[in-house]
């Protein structure tokens, strides 16, 4: 039994990411943008500060990898044809 496929396309799940820190950047963003000078270091020192601090003690998250449907389709097509 032979299946013949014709122009067969299939989009990958699409994860949710997860900003880990966004609350921190918009914090730090909102502050450079209300005082109006991005070299002012003294304004935004406290928002920067929490921010480097998220970004140092928040650890990566894991990349799981799982071959995707198309991956399997491409692997499968030789014998599919």
């Amino acid at each position: 039994m032979a299946i013949h496929i014709k122009k067969l396309k299939v989009r990958p799940r699409k994860n949710a990411t997860t900003n880990m820190c966004g609350p921190q950047l918009a914090t730090m963003l909102g502050c450079w943008a209300a005082s109006g000078d991005l070299h002012s270091n003294n304004a935004c020192a406290e928002a920067a500060q929490t921010l480097f601090q998220c970004m140092r003690t928040t650890p990566l998250p894991k990349k799981m990898h799982k071959p995707t449907i198309n991956y399997h389709l491409a692997r499968l097509g030789k014998n599919i044809q």
